[in-house]
């Protein structure tokens, strides 16, 4: 048999499942070039500045730090499905990678809440530092870290015994942290404009980096590609080495933002920004490029991510007049309209 004859029978053989593998890549390849959009906004009410919230695909979970406690919301439906009350002013959520237990940063109450995940129901209150707010679960060591905004310190948690492991000071005011699965734990230093490196095995500092932008609050981590996401003031975005330190871009992003989150499949960093807009930079490129700024919603400045279903997660809420300064409090916040809390979904 010819060669030319027999390599004709071979394509003719692999022709057709070639054409249907093909053909099922092709959405899959379309979906992740398009540009997210706004899929859903879900009405959840109540009263009270929020924070941090953190989303968990296994349970579809949505956890809201929202005033003196935790809303809990349905990602299949929208639907807030129980709460965590009684707690002071709550920052931040932390879930172990058990799936039994969950963590808030009560910076009211100086404290760290741990509930069941089950039942929502608060089993202990672990003192922390001066009011806690960023807080993560590190895998490798099974400790929760809660760092302290002001006493500028975080407070290392022994999830066995539910005590205090560490205290370990820090160089200014802490905001939002990452781990890298690996035993070291990132945090954004907003008054220093820095970035600190922290080993969970010794509980101690290895590395303070400049941010590379001003007064950086959320940190979104790239695992794999070892590159952190600080976000800042100026509408500035960094991209740093997390080995080194070393700054590789400094992306535009919109205004106020709060939050930064990663999506590992497609290579995208995102920031959440107050002045109404959802930053998307793409990190699987040369320049970091900015390739989306979609309009969300004034105050949305905080966010989750899904991996699962590539959506996110936004919170924001209607708000009156900003009140005129005063000599006690010369930036006033505006308030948010009652009940006018709402979860923005997007997605693509």
């Amino acid at each position: 048999m010819h060669d030319q004859y027999r390599f004709r029978l071979i394509a003719r053989a692999f022709l057709p499942a070639f054409l249907f593998a093909s053909l099922i890549a092709i959405p899959t390849l379309l979906a992740a070039q398009q540009p997210y959009h706004i899929l859903n906004r879900w009405k959840i009410g109540g009263e009270g500045r929020w924070d941090y919230l953190h989303a968990d695909p296994a349970a579809h979970r949505l956890y809201i730090a929202h005033g003196p406690g935790v809303d809990v919301v349905d990602l299949r439906t929208g639907k807030l499905t129980g709460s965590i009350k009684g707690l002071h002013g709550t920052h931040g959520i932390a879930l172990d990678a058990a799936g039994r237990y969950g963590y808030i940063s009560d910076g009211g109450g100086n404290a760290v809440v741990v509930f069941d995940r089950a039942t929502l129901a608060a089993v202990a209150t672990i003192p922390a530092g001066s009011n806690p707010d960023g807080i993560i679960f590190e895998p490798v060591t099974r400790t929760v870290w809660a760092f302290n905004g002001r006493s500028q310190n975080v407070t290392v948690i022994d999830t066995a015994t539910r005590s205090v492991a560490a205290t370990i000071a820090l160089p200014g005011k802490p905001e939002f942290p990452a781990v890298d699965g690996r035993g070291n734990v990132f945090d954004n230093i907003e008054s220093k404009s820095e970035i600190v490196r922290l080993d969970a095995r010794a509980k101690k500092i290895t590395a303070v980096w400049p941010a590379g932008c001003d007064s950086p609050s959320g940190l979104a981590l790239d695992k794999a590609g070892h590159r952190l996401f600080p976000v800042c003031d100026g509408q500035k975005m960094s991209v740093i080495d997390s080995k080194t330190g070393k700054l590789l871009a400094n992306p535009a992003i919109g205004d106020g933002p709060d939050a930064a989150r990663w999506s590992a499949r497609d290579k995208l960093a995102f920031a959440s920004c107050g002045g109404g807009v959802l930053s998307v930079v793409n990190a699987a490129v040369p320049g970091y490029p900015t390739i989306e700024t979609l309009p969300t919603q004034r105050g949305a400045r905080t966010m989750a991510y899904d991996p699962s279903t590539d959506r996110i997660y936004l919170a924001t809420a209607e708000f009156g007049p900003r009140p005129a300064p005063t000599p006690q409090n010369p930036r006033p916040r505006p308030v948010a309209v009652p009940n006018s809390f709402t979860i923005i979904v997007v997605g693509r």
